[in-house]
């Protein structure tokens, strides 16, 4: 077992080595002795894997996934905005337009196929020497948002970095243009999101309602134009279009939003997708941090955000 793979307990890291093979027969295999570790048999799949360990499995070829020569990221040249890189993750500048993952559309030209292809040829992904692990994205951003996105280099980080965005611990803000002034220079928009996952959008509503989540986002704004403003907003729930259906549900909705603004208004600016930023993150660990602890309480951010230059 390398590093990528130490942690991982047994039966997850079999889950991901053999996709092919149904649950039911990886635990038959487990208590038929197909399984062991440093040459004692093992029935616990709750067994945590160490570095160093030699895994046997007697086990049909059949199980075993080929590997694909035609992985995307072998034919991309990278092409990668990166804020911050150290020998575990790297913070990434992604433009918008860009996906984060493939999708349902067959989009393939997407940020982590980018990041594969730059530590391909660095050196530090060798697809070839890892069992189960591939660089990753701790964080998403929608195709048309864009900002700071955190790549894993290695499955420690990974463990950390989503844990660490679970609980809160990384700060993020991000930058809109709105429609119109706000009245309150700073504040809070409070309401009840529900999701409808059909139409891939999502509703706010002042009182509860069935389904809906709680969601708070604060704002400040920076600046004022004639018709729109400036605003940093920082979320303190994690919910699905949030800042967007948030400032629309008050009546200021984000310039260049297609789906929470309206044709009327976004037609009077000049934007092609909606202004919206995620330009600072902040590392804000109050727990453990194991090898990222050399991180907490560095601020990264991006300066230039076009919407945001003086107008």
């Amino acid at each position: 077992m390398n590093r990528n793979d130490a942690g991982q307990r047994l039966d997850k890291f079999l889950t991901k080595l053999l996709p092919g093979m149904p649950q039911s027969m990886l635990y038959k295999s487990l208590r038929k002795e197909c399984v062991r570790i440093n040459g004692r048999h093992i029935k616990d799949g709750a067994v945590r894997l160490k570095e160093g360990d030699v895994l046997r499995l007697y086990l049909k070829d059949d199980f075993f996934e080929k590997p694909d020569p035609d992985s995307v990221f072998l034919n991309i040249t990278p092409r990668l905005d990166i804020v911050y890189e150290d020998e575990n993750i790297m913070l990434l500048n992604k433009k918008q337009g860009m996906c984060v993952h493939a999708g349902s559309d067959g989009e393939i030209d997407t940020l982590i196929e980018h990041v594969k292809a730059y530590l391909y040829r660095s050196g530090e992904f060798n697809p070839e020497a890892e069992n189960t692990f591939v660089p990753a994205l701790a964080n998403r951003i929608d195709r048309n948002t864009g900002g700071i996105v955190i790549a894993a280099k290695n499955a420690e980080s990974l463990r950390i970095l989503n844990q660490k965005i679970k609980d809160r611990e990384i700060e993020k803000r991000y930058l809109c243009m709105v429609y119109g002034h706000l009245e309150k220079k700073s504040g809070e928009i409070r309401g009840f999101l529900l999701k409808d996952e059909g139409k891939k959008q999502v509703y706010v509503y002042d009182t509860p309602k069935s389904g809906a989540k709680t969601m708070l986002t604060k704002y400040r704004v920076i600046e004022e134009y004639k018709d729109c403003s400036l605003v940093e907003a920082k979320l303190e729930t994690g919910r699905t279009h949030q800042i967007r259906a948030g400032f629309a549900h008050i009546g200021h909705p984000l310039l260049g939003d297609g789906k929470y603004g309206t044709n009327e208004i976004n037609r009077r600016f000049p934007y092609s997708c909606q202004a919206l930023y995620s330009y600072k993150l902040r590392f804000s660990f109050t727990s453990d941090s194991g090898i990222l602890e050399y991180l907490n309480g560095r601020e990264f951010e991006i300066k230039n955000v076009r919407f945001a230059e003086k107008k």
